[in-house]
């Protein structure tokens, strides 16, 4: 089986996040089975995804772990010229929901599969397969406490997010929130005899900006990113039911995402005083409640780590770059397992768009280093 043909059979399964991803599961688990791997499934809470963990090889500890995960953006509201879910190849660019984000790398994994199967190893190679990644890391946080028990912890990871293959040692964390405003609601005519919930959350927008304005200013700076400070970003406002009633409720949904050497503990912590600022300001029950909804943490790896000495000689390269997005490395890497991101496709130029695709060049790069993995890994 070579990454062309399983992609194309991968592209076929509708995996977007939030929904069953069970039928390529099944598929995905009987392929590993039958050529040797020690595979364990990991379902989610819900019951109607899952996650994988395998290897094949020595048992235990060592070894070098690939990881991937399953689900994809939505295609609704995005006007496609080709079936989303069939992949199309014309020329050297392979279309299809997933080609780059990230499919195109879980193609790659298992065709390295397939080679592994007939190979002699003196350390295993390991393989996580994830669920609803696209909407936070939320699979992974679910599934990370069962990485050891089942395979155990590999010596270095490679997360296959799109980089262009270039070796990436570094992205932001990140934490999301809502925050709800508490007023009192009140004809529009006596106005101001009551607590507009909107002036609350207002005030609190504005107290956000500032602390923006702060890390923008005086915070830890990164120039090897495009944004290179922490930044606080509000992506929703709303409340209010009719223009002639003082609304009573507001609420708002934002976010920080952190540089390493900004600690999100404090910036957790600015972010409730601000909340009390603006609470005490207002008179009897206003208030500002705020509720932490997800967080995942950055990867900050060293260039000088033997893990990116180690990706730099199979991708072949002699640079390393850091990317916006977010991944899952950072859990590997709380779990003391040496990790960097390097996989086929441009996140930027081709992941979460209509008609998103990968190069073909791409995708044989990809094998040519999972290839070089695997050679590493031989007796």
């Amino acid at each position: 089986m070579d990454s062309l043909s399983l992609l194309d059979t991968l592209i076929a399964f509708d995996t977007t996040a939030r929904t069953s991803n069970l039928d390529l599961i099944d598929f995905v688990e009987t392929y590993l089975t039958e050529r040797g791997f020690r595979v364990t499934r990991v379902m989610a809470p819900e019951g109607d995804r899952a996650g994988l963990y395998a290897a094949i090889g020595p048992e235990g500890a060592g070894g070098v772990m690939l990881s991937a995960h399953t689900d994809v953006v939505p295609v609704a509201g995005q006007e496609w010229t080709r079936p989303p879910f069939q992949l199309t190849r014309e020329g050297d660019r392979l279309y299809g929901r997933g080609t780059t984000d990230m499919k195109g790398y879980l193609a790659a994994m298992l065709a390295v599969a397939d080679k592994a199967a007939g190979a002699d190893l003196a350390e295993p190679l390991k393989l996580a397969i994830s669920y609803d990644e696209e909407i936070g890391c939320v699979g992974i946080q679910a599934m990370i406490d069962q990485l050891e028990p089942a395979i155990g912890l590999p010596r270095l990871c490679f997360v296959g997010e799109p980089s262009e293959m270039q070796v990436t040692v570094g992205h932001k964390g990140k934490a999301a929130f809502r925050a709800i405003a508490h007023g009192q609601s009140g004809h529009s005519a006596l106005a101001p005899q009551f607590t507009n919930a909107l002036h609350l959350a207002m005030d609190f927008v504005g107290e956000l900006k500032a602390l923006q304005d702060h890390y923008a200013r005086d915070g830890a700076r990164d120039e090897a990113y495009g944004v290179p400070y922490s930044t606080i970003h509000v992506g929703t406002l709303s409340g209010g039911t009719a223009l002639n009633i003082v609304p009573d409720r507001a609420e708002l949904a934002f976010e920080f995402r952190h540089l390493a050497a900004d600690d999100p503990d404090t910036i957790r912590a600015q972010i409730h005083g601000a909340a009390e600022r603006v609470s005490a300001a207002y008179e009897g029950e206003a208030r500002i409640e705020v509720e932490e909804v997800n967080a995942y943490p950055g990867l900050d790896q060293a260039e000088e780590a033997e893990v990116t000495t180690f990706a730099k000689a199979m991708a072949q390269t002699n640079s390393v770059t850091k990317v916006a997005f977010g991944t899952e490395a950072g859990f590997f890497e709380a779990l003391g397992i040496p990790t960097v991101v390097c996989g086929p496709g441009s996140m930027d130029g081709q992941g979460h768009k209509p008609d998103e695709y990968i190069e073909l060049d791409q995708l044989r790069a990809c094998d040519a280093m999972l290839d070089r993995v695997l050679d590493s890994l031989r007796a």
